[in-house]
């Protein structure tokens, strides 16, 4: 997704996407966002989460590594953060051709659903919609291509915290940290698991 270069409002550190989806929807906000989780270093998964607005309402979500649009996006980008968040402003006629792609739309209130995890933001937004995108369930009006697609992410978030600790631990010895990530409390429940493994393997 190609988007022209807006008027950069804000640029902050967030824990929470919801601080900026509530100040999009209170200012109106027609434009766009850019989400960087800032622990993308360490688990080397670079890449950026791209969410337009129109009048303050979300429209298009896109992931810059992963090329995933709509809610699979969302899912892709729906990390622990905090995150590095760029605001931009950007008129509607610049905006009015890209939102005009349907695979990378989101309903209204699903990124404070599945980012945020605020219903109460959703409501808002969805109160906010214009009333052609509003129409049943968040989860209904993304279509159910998008509903599996993000349940399927949902199955494998096991797999994936255990390919992004791996890679952590690989990229701390790289660094020195080894003995520093031995005494997070994962690395305990690691130690365990292998000395149990041990033990079996003794027997």
């Amino acid at each position: 997704m190609k988007l022209p270069r807006g008027q950069l409002l804000r640029s902050r550190v967030v824990a929470d996407p919801g601080t900026t989806l509530s100040t999009a929807l209170e200012t109106d906000l027609t434009g766009y966002a850019v989400f960087e989780p800032r622990d993308a270093l360490l688990l080397d998964a670079d890449g950026q989460g791209v969410l337009t607005f129109e009048a303050g309402v979300p429209v298009l979500a896109y992931h810059t590594r992963t090329d995933a649009g709509g809610a699979t996006a969302l899912a892709d980008l729906a990390v622990p953060g905090p995150y590095s968040v760029d605001l931009f402003e950007l008129d509607a006629t610049d905006l009015a051709k890209i939102h005009d792609t349907p695979p990378l739309r989101v309903a209204p209130g699903l990124p404070a659903e599945r980012l945020a995890g605020d219903p109460s933001l959703a409501d808002r937004t969805r109160d906010a919609a214009p009333a052609d995108r509003v129409g049943g369930s968040d989860t209904a009006a993304d279509g159910p291509d998008a509903v599996a697609a993000f349940l399927d992410d949902e199955e494998k978030i096991t797999a994936i915290r255990e390919q992004a600790r791996s890679e952590a631990r690989d990229r701390a010895q790289e660094w020195g940290l080894a003995d520093e990530l031995a005494n997070l409390p994962g690395a305990v429940a690691d130690a365990d698991d292998d000395e149990e493994s041990d033990n079996a393997a003794g027997e």
